[in-house]
C-alpha cells in the first residue's frame, strides 16, 4: 500500500518545458516520478469528449491515477432553487467527463453560507446531493462525488459538515484539503497527531475504507481572520501547513491516500517534494 502524488492542473514547469496540451500531462508527471493527476475544470468544462477520452488513454498508458475537479460555480447550497437544480446538471456533465478521463472521483465544492444560516445551507446542500445521488444512480455513473473541505469561514465545508453530507450516499466521499482546514481555523495543523485525528474522524464517521483511500489536496495557504486568502508555494515559511507531519501520519497509520498538490504554479515541483518526503519517512519509520 502506497500513497500517490500528483499535481492539480499544469504547473509553470510544464509550460516552461515547452508543453502546451493536457494530452502531454500524464507523460510529464510520469517522467517526474509522480503517479496522479487532477484535471482542473474550475472555470468550466470546455474540452471535447474526444479530447477527454484521449487524455484518459494517455493516463492509462503512463499508469497515472486520474481525478477531476468540477466547476467552482457549482453551488449545492444556493438560496435559488434553480441554481441548485442547475448544479446537478453541472455535476452530471462532470460525471460524464470523469468517466471519459478514467477518473474515479470528481471534486465538488459545497457552496456558500454567507447570506443564510449554516443550518439552512446544510439543508439546501443535502437536498441538492439527494438529487445528485438519484441522478448518478439513474445514469449508472461510477465515479464518486468528492465533497471538498473549504478554506473560507463563510463557506460550507468544515470537516464535520463534509462528513455529514457524505452520509447521504455511498457514492459520496470526502475530499480533505489540508491547506483549507488549516486556513479556515487560522493555523491548526502542526503535528502528525493533528493530521491523524482527521483520518481517525473520517474512519469513525464513514468507515475505515474512506480514511485508508482518502483523496486529498495539499498546499500552503495564506489566511486572514476570514480564512483562506491565496495559495502559496512550498517556499513559504509563514503560513503552512508543513507536509512533513502529514507524511509521518500517513506512514504511521498505514493509509494510502492520493495527495494532489495545489501550490500556486509549482504544483508539479512541490508534488515531487512531497513524494520524496513520504519515501524518506517510510525509510525512517522502518528503521525505528
Amino acid at each position: 500500500m502506497n500513497a500517490k502524488f500528483g499535481p492539480g492542473g499544469n504547473s509553470d514547469s510544464f509550460r516552461a518545458s515547452g508543453l502546451r496540451s493536457t494530452l502531454q500531462a500524464p507523460g510529464f508527471v510520469r517522467e517526474l516520478g509522480l503517479d496522479a493527476y487532477e484535471y482542473e475544470a474550475g472555470n468550466g468544462i470546455t474540452g471535447s469528449d474526444d479530447m477527454f477520452a484521449a487524455v484518459g488513454r494517455k493516463a492509462r498508458e503512463h499508469g497515472i491515477k486520474m481525478s477531476f475537479h468540477a466547476p467552482y460555480f457549482i453551488s449545492l447550497s444556493s438560496v435559488e432553487p434553480e441554481k441548485r437544480v442547475n448544479s446537478v446538471g453541472y455535476i452530471k456533465r462532470s460525471a460524464e467527463v470523469s468517466t471519459l478521463l478514467g477518473a474515479d472521483i470528481m471534486v465538488v465544492h459545497c457552496g456558500s453560507c454567507a447570506k443564510i444560516s449554516r443550518e439552512t445551507a446544510m439543508e439546501y446542500a443535502a437536498e441538492t446531493l439527494e438529487m445528485t445521488a438519484q441522478m448518478m444512480s439513474d445514469n449508472g455513473f461510477a465515479p464518486r462525488v468528492g465533497i471538498e473541505t473549504m478554506g473560507k469561514v463563510n463557506q460550507l465545508g468544515t470537516l464535520d459538515e463534509v462528513l455529514t453530507l457524505c452520509k447521504i450516499s455511498g457514492n459520496f466521499a470526502p475530499v480533505v484539503d489540508f491547506g483549507h482546514l488549516n486556513a479556515r481555523d487560522r493555523g491548526v495543523l502542526y503535528t502528525a497527531d493533528d493530521f491523524k485525528r482527521i483520518f481517525d474522524r473520517i474512519s469513525e464517521e464513514l468507515g475505515a475504507e474512506y480514511a485508508e483511500n482518502l483523496h486529498c489536496h495539499f498546499s500552503k495557504i495564506m489566511y486572514t481572520e476570514m480564512g483562506e486568502k491565496k495559495h502559496l508555494t512550498f517556499d513559504d515559511e509563514v503560513y503552512g501547513p508543513r507536509f512533513e507531519p502529514l507524511a509521518e501520519a500517513i506512514v504511521s497509520l498505514g493509509v494510502s491516500p492520493t495527495v494532489i498538490c495545489e501550490s500556486a504554479g509549482t504544483q508539479s515541483d512541490d508534488a515531487v517534494v512531497m513524494k520524496m518526503m513520504y519515501e524518506r519517512e517510510k525509510i525512517r519509520q522502518n528503521k525505528a
